[in-house]
C-alpha cells in the first residue's frame, strides 16, 4: 500500500477533520466540474462546503490539496467496494462481482471520475505521483482475479494479455462517467451486464466458463 500524502491540519480532532474534508470534497467536486480547478477559488469551495475562508484553512493548506482529497478519496471508495468481494478465491463469477461493484461505484461517484481524470494534471509532483500509483494498485485487483481465473482454465490468456485486460476492465467502467452524456437511454444494470458480457466473452476465447447470463 502507498503511503498517504500528509495533509497539515490546525485541528487535531481526526473525526472532525474527516468531517470537514468530506464537505470540502463535495463541494469542491461540483465546482471543479463546472468551473474547471484553476478557475475555482478556494473563497467559492468554502461557500459550497458550508463553512467560512479562514475555517477551510484549519483542514488544508492550499487548493490542491483539496483536489488531492478528491483523487484520494476515489481510490479509498474503490478498496472499500472492492473489499467487499472474496478476492481470495478467484474465479470467472467473482470477477464479474467485482466488476460490478466497481461500475456501481462508478455511477455513483461520476463527478468525481470525471474531475479526477480532467483536473489531476493540475496536482503537485509529489501528490499526482501517489494518485498514479494509487490507480496502478486498484488495476493490480483485477489483474491478479484474471491470473487465478486463467490459471483455473476460465479464460484463455497470456501474462501479458492479462496486464493489459486488467488495464481494459479498469478503464472501460469508467465510460460511464465520461460518456454518460450519450448513454442516457441506457441504464447502469444494462450498462453493467452488456460491458460485462462484451469483455468477459473478448477473454474467454474457446475456454469459456461464463455462467448467469454472461
Amino acid at each position: 500500500m502507498n503511503e498517504k500524502r500528509a495533509i497539515q491540519s490546525s485541528v487535531k480532532d481526526e473525526s472532525l477533520i474527516e468531517k470537514r474534508r468530506a464537505q470540502m470534497i463535495r463541494g469542491a467536486v461540483t465546482l471543479f466540474k463546472e468551473k474547471g480547478f484553476h478557475r475555482t477559488t478556494t473563497r467559492e469551495i468554502a461557500k459550497a462546503a458550508g463553512f467560512s475562508i479562514g475555517t477551510l484553512y484549519e483542514y488544508i493548506r492550499t487548493k490542491e490539496d483539496v483536489l488531492y482529497l478528491v483523487c484520494d478519496s476515489i481510490y479509498d471508495e474503490v478498496h472499500s467496494r472492492l473489499g467487499a468481494v472474496d478476492l481470495k478465491n478467484g474465479s470467472v463469477e467473482v470477477l464479474v462481482t467485482a466488476l460490478e461493484h466497481y461500475y456501481g461505484l462508478i455511477d455513483e461517484m461520476q463527478d468525481e471520475f470525471v474531475v479526477m481524470y480532467q483536473e489531476s494534471k493540475s496536482l503537485p509532483k509529489d501528490a499526482l505521483e501517489y494518485v498514479l500509483k494509487k490507480e496502478i494498485e486498484m488495476v493490480s485487483l483485477f489483474e491478479r482475479l484474471l491470473t487465478e481465473c486463467a490459471e483455473r482454465g476460465q479464460l484463455n490468456l497470456t501474462p501479458k494479455e492479462i496486464v493489459l485486460a486488467s488495464h481494459h476492465l479498469f478503464v472501460q467502467g469508467q465510460m460511464w462517467a465520461f460518456r454518460r452524456w450519450a448513454l442516457r437511454d441506457f441504464t447502469i444494470e444494462e450498462f453493467i451486464s452488456m460491458q460485462t458480457k462484451f469483455l468477459m466473452q473478448g477473454m474467454a476465447g474457446e475456454k469459456t466458463t461464463i455462467t448467469g447470463g454472461y
